[in-house]
């Protein structure tokens, strides 16, 4: 089982986060994240371990965003690496994703995105997903409002 949190507010949202992923540490997990988007950029931290081992990675950091999400995770693709931690990015960076639950079917979705040149940093279903979303729904998007 894994744990998600998020935060919209008007705080600096990193520290909620890891609060909140404190909270669901019972749950069971072998890693943890939390993706941060303030002054159009996102910034991942994500390690395997516990939760207060990710806080001490994040904490020299200066992170001002008031918006992000958060992430336990339980392994269902992909060893235990730092690589397949949650969040995930989109691979232009612009978008992250947590999700639970297994995707049956990413292995014909990451197949698809490699013939269209997209590269992978992880093992998971959830990269997959998140780069399928700029292939797909972004390209729908764009073809019915153009710039």
């Amino acid at each position: 089982m894994c744990g998600i949190v998020g935060d919209v507010g008007t705080q600096r949202a990193v520290n909620i986060l890891l609060e909140g992923l404190t909270r669901v540490e019972y749950c069971g997990y072998d890693s943890a994240g939390v993706a941060v988007r303030g002054k159009g950029q996102i910034a991942v931290v994500k390690k395997i371990g516990r939760v207060d081992t990710l806080a001490k990675l994040a904490a020299p950091r200066t992170f001002r965003a008031t918006t992000g999400i958060g992430h336990t995770r339980w392994p269902t693709h992909g060893d235990v690496t730092d690589a397949n931690t949650h969040p995930h990015l989109r691979s232009d960076g612009t978008f992250a994703l947590i999700h639970n639950g297994v995707i049956e079917n990413y292995v014909g979705m990451k197949r698809f995105l490699i013939e269209k040149g997209v590269t992978f940093q992880s093992e998971t279903d959830t990269e997959a997903l998140v780069n399928l979303f700029d292939r797909n729904v972004l390209f729908e998007l764009r073809r019915y409002h153009p710039k």
